[in-house]
């Protein structure tokens, strides 16, 4: 894979296993609980164009993860390896040993097998007792590490290729083991003394023979985002108000075709908003990012320093290769300073200013990425379940049972002795639709229409006809259309139990706006119905219920007495709020006295 690649990494030193999506690469990991010392981990870094072919490991452990690879030949599995070193325990070893020799034997022999990592084991140059194990390329004497290692490979038919290639270096550490079978297809392995990483080691790069895959996926591509924040600028609400009285004409369709004209006025809302508020932009780039002209000339010098010191180690190439390290260092940190310290006053600028979006906004680039921490679904029967198939079954099972509910129905209800309001057969009015969408709350997520509740309210005096046009449709069609009914499930996780049951989930609908002004219009003839239908009992809880909080939705507090029995008027206080405090401060004898005196 030349344009395509994957990395390994070792000694990540990340809790539990997630994923990080950056803008080039994908980070998987997987590392030791939360509540262990971090020492070790593992895990993959994978070009984002190779993550529709790939699998993720839904098991592995915190020295072996294991990814599964589609290419146009076959599956091809990577392992990622962090072995023990020599001053771990016997058992330690034994135990990882026996797990990589499980592992491996998982994986069929018609599938492909790349081991890439750190084996911490040493293979010496003996290819005469090692032949199917060991080329004519390496130097140096085998230890014990690199005695297991050798004898697992000679049981699974592997060989290291770092011993088949030509490379200059002390020794190594950091290997790439494949099938024997398959070393045609490594094309070369190597070192790269060039390339600094800060630490100790080298890095280790393979050219490998394969094409990745090409995965056709149902799910479609989902639809730009609209930039909210430009809501508040009147140019932009006069512009897409222009633009959309410019594109909209339901004066084609029929009255009985509700599908076809939504879908028009659908397209036309959207497409005028992405013309004038413009699409969101990607999220802040990071220090480093922001600092490019001054951070890569200070990172090739060093890099040039650390060549010629690799190439020829003595005094003057250290001093120098010090010296320019610490170059890079001040820079970066002044780099690193400057960054922060105009994030912060960007922050304190959208407080002052009462902007929560944009302190929101500033919040979130300084907190980075989320991690995205993944487990293996299960089953009722504890199964973990791999095909993405049942897995939808297993998710469709368990929101049938928390919204596929029949509710009863009272008696009361169908009472047909009340008298009949003939005024709610009325078509709802324009001013009925301008207040439901003045209550639409803003900053809120989309539909699958991808059109927010900020360009309804932005572009209301021209959008207002046409959606109540369309209303009045649907109100004497008796018809919805589908786009406003269905919504889009977010799954979230509740932060505690475990991850891989379903009912440690709660699932979030993204409903329609457009949708939900028309719900919210029949909502407030449905209100007047709620004080006839519901017994007295459940009146207060109804309308807390169908209203927002205010005194009208709320039950009346129980009536204040005096102490000699009588009722106090609504709103009288028995105590001040001063004489409420001046009694804490007493003591407790004299607060008893002063309390009965009152």
């Amino acid at each position: 894979m030349t344009s395509n690649r994957s990395t390994m990494l070792e000694k990540t030193r990340l809790a539990d296993s997630g994923s990080i999506r950056e803008a080039n690469y994908t980070f998987f990991w997987q590392g030791l609980p939360q509540d262990d010392p971090r020492q070790h981990g593992v895990g993959f870094a994978v070009r984002n164009s190779l993550i529709p072919a790939i699998e993720p490991s839904t098991g592995g452990s915190e020295r072996i993860l294991t990814l599964r690879l589609s290419t146009s030949t076959g599956f091809v599995n990577v392992l990622c390896i962090y072995a023990p070193t020599l001053c771990a325990t016997p058992e330690v070893r034994d135990q990882f040993y026996e797990a990589l020799d499980e592992t491996i034997s998982r994986n069929p022999n018609t599938e492909g097998l790349c081991l890439r990592g750190d084996f911490n084991a040493r293979v010496g140059a003996d290819c005469d007792s090692w032949p199917s194990c060991l080329g004519r390329q390496d130097r140096g004497k085998m230890n014990e590490n690199g005695q297991r290692l050798l004898e697992l490979c000679c049981h699974h038919g592997l060989c290291v290729t770092n011993t088949f290639f030509k490379c200059k270096g002390r020794h190594k550490l950091d290997l790439v083991i494949t099938r024997r079978a398959d070393l045609r297809n490594v094309l070369h392995t190597r070192r790269f003394h060039s390339a600094d990483c800060d630490t100790d080691y080298s890095l280790v790069g393979c050219k490998v023979r394969l094409t990745a895959k090409k995965i056709l996926r149902s799910k479609k591509k989902g639809l730009p985002r609209i930039n909210t924040c430009r809501f508040n600028d009147p140019e932009s609400s006069r512009c897409f108000q222009t633009t959309f009285s410019a594109k909209v004409d339901t004066s084609s369709f029929s009255a009985t075709d509700i599908d076809n004209r939504w879908h028009h006025l659908r397209d036309a809302i959207y497409t005028s908003a992405l013309t004038a508020f413009r699409k969101k932009g990607r999220r802040n780039a990071d220090w480093y990012e922001t600092h490019w002209d001054e951070m890569q000339p200070a990172s090739e010098a060093k890099n040039q320093v650390l060549l010629a010191y690799k190439q020829n180690s003595c005094a003057s190439t250290r001093n120098a290769l010090n010296t320019a390290c610490s170059k890079a260092q001040q820079t970066e940190r002044r780099c690193a300073s400057v960054y922060w310290l105009n994030l912060c006053s960007r922050i304190q600028t959208a407080v002052d200013s009462g902007t929560a979006v944009g302190m929101y906004a500033g919040i979130k680039t300084g907190t980075c990425a989320i991690p995205i921490k993944t487990a293996p679904l299960k089953s009722r029967a504890g199964e973990v379940i791999i095909d993405q198939g049942k897995q939808l079954e297993c998710w469709l099972e368990h929101y049938l049972e928390l919204y596929a509910t029949q509710n009863e129905v009272t008696d009361a209800a169908l009472d047909d002795s009340l008298p009949i309001m003939e005024e709610l057969d009325n078509p709802p009015s324009a001013e009925e639709l301008g207040k439901a969408i003045d209550c639409l709350s803003c900053w809120r997520g989309a539909g699958r229409d991808g059109i927010p509740s900020e360009v309804l309210k932005s572009g209301k005096p021209a959008l207002l006809r046409p959606l109540h046009e369309l209303l009045c449709l649907c109100w004497e069609k008796d018809h919805v259309t589908r786009d406003m009914r269905n919504a889009n499930i977010v799954i979230l996780y509740k932060n505690k139990g475990d991850r891989s049951d379903c009912n440690n989930y709660c699932g979030i609908s993204l409903l329609s706006v457009v949708g939900k002004v028309f719900a919210r219009v029949v909502l407030r003839r449905v209100q007047s119905l709620a004080s006839r239908v519901y017994p007295d009992l459940r009146l207060g809880q109804q309308k807390r219920t169908l209203q927002p909080p205010g005194e009208e939705g709320r039950m009346p507090p129980p009536p204040k007495t005096a102490p000699d029995g009588q009722v106090l008027p609504r709103g009288h206080a028995q105590h001040s709020l001063l004489q409420r405090r001046s009694i804490r401060r007493l003591p407790c004898e004299q607060r008893r006295k002063s309390v009965s005196s009152r």
